[in-house]
């Protein structure tokens, strides 16, 4: 199993930027992918989900509104569509997989619900 998460980089406030995370070695259509930041000397903290039923989606209270998952099967790839950054969305960025194909509520924030990880792209949003 891998996933690669690329599209980070410097963004000024207000801006936008793309994510995406290509995955790798297992049924991709029959998994959840989640998106996961980690500022320094912080937790690592759930952003988005996305279910492999494209219905089930979650988002993080901080990123509703701003932030759009979506998944394109067909290329094995998650992307986050990150708009009106902020400062503090400067962190760095992981997808994971899922353990199932569609986690409940209660479940899709917590990183131990995750068995594979990509390598982190870094988002700085400063001016």
């Amino acid at each position: 199993v891998q996933l690669q998460a690329s599209g980070g980089g410097l963004v000024q406030p207000g801006g936008s930027l793309r994510l995406s995370c290509a995955a790798s070695g297992f049924s991709f259509d029959h998994y959840a992918i989640g998106w996961f930041r980690q500022a320094p000397g912080k937790g690592r903290e759930g952003v988005s989900c996305i279910g492999s039923s494209r219905g089930r989606i979650f988002y993080s209270a901080s990123v509703r509104g701003r932030f759009t998952v979506s998944r394109e099967n067909a290329k094995d790839t998650v992307y986050l569509q990150m708009n009106n950054l902020k400062p503090e969305d400067t962190a760095t960025y992981y997808c994971a997989k899922f353990v199932g194909s569609n986690p409940i509520l209660s479940a899709w924030a917590t990183p131990s619900q995750y068995d594979s990880w990509g390598q982190g792209t870094q988002v700085t949003v400063s001016s």
